[in-house]
């Protein structure tokens, strides 16, 4: 199918520049799924062809979308669309739930899973005694086949039954103990990806990037989780819904 029979025809009518028009047919496109994570756009030169506008028509359209973050281009491999994430911070979420409801599959590499007894700092967040033991956790998480986010995550070892218990989400594990996190504290920073963590995401070291920083709590008011995860400042936004 080409892009044309997917975005549809620009609107002959409108009194918007020819790229503003490509770019907004393109971007409905994404929001609205047609066009999904990770799938290529044709050349420029065939997109000029299909909608008989000129190549700078298309490279400009598509040098907006690149700047909003919903297209990428890969050197010697083309034009994608990213997988590009909206988070809402006004429920408690995983990030596999967040997936599932937009109708991605999450996955995860684990780069550490380890046993391990509660540093002083973690012991306060967690409301441990000294000596008490916990489990990490170290991830990358995707979206499909794009590396989105690296978390890591310190859980007091009573919330769970073993460190083997967590094979995909986290929050799943912790609910099968009745030690689901039904509150927490988040605070959000802006963060530049040090050159290991950008290399962890295939991304340039020093981009941008959003580091959360959440302590849950149990039914029970128990603190059962410390998650440090930095996303991706290309792909993922960060929705609060604000009343008066």
């Amino acid at each position: 199918m080409s892009l044309k029979e997917i975005a549809g025809p620009l609107d002959e009518t409108s009194r918007l520049p020819l790229y503003q028009q490509l770019q907004r047919a393109i971007r409905k496109a994404i929001e609205e799924s047609a066009l999904s994570p990770s799938d290529a756009l044709p050349p420029e030169r065939d997109i000029a062809t299909e909608y008989d506008v000129s190549r700078i028509t298309v490279r400009k359209a598509l040098d907006g979308l690149v700047q909003d973050g919903l297209l990428a281009r890969r050197q010697g491999a083309g034009t994608f669309v990213t997988a590009h994430l909206e988070k809402r911070l006004t429920r408690i979420s995983s990030f596999s739930e967040d997936l599932a409801a937009r109708g991605w599959v999450a996955r995860s590499k684990v780069l550490e899973r380890i046993k391990g007894t509660v540093t002083p700092e973690e012991s306060l967040s967690l409301s441990l005694a000294p000596g008490e033991g916990v489990f990490r956790f170290r991830r990358i998480r995707y979206a499909d086949d794009a590396p989105m986010a690296i978390e890591t995550a310190v859980v007091p070892a009573f919330c769970l039954n073993s460190i083997e218990d967590v094979q995909g989400s986290l929050y799943d594990a912790l609910e099968r103990t009745g030690n689901r996190p039904v509150r927490a504290l988040q605070r959000i920073k802006a963060v530049a990806f040090s050159e290991t963590n950008a290399r962890l995401l295939g991304i340039t070291p020093g981009a941008p990037g959003l580091l959360l920083e959440r302590r849950g709590f149990n039914a029970e008011g128990r603190a059962v989780e410390i998650t440090q995860s930095y996303y991706r400042g290309d792909a993922y936004d960060f929705v609060v819904e604000l009343t008066a």
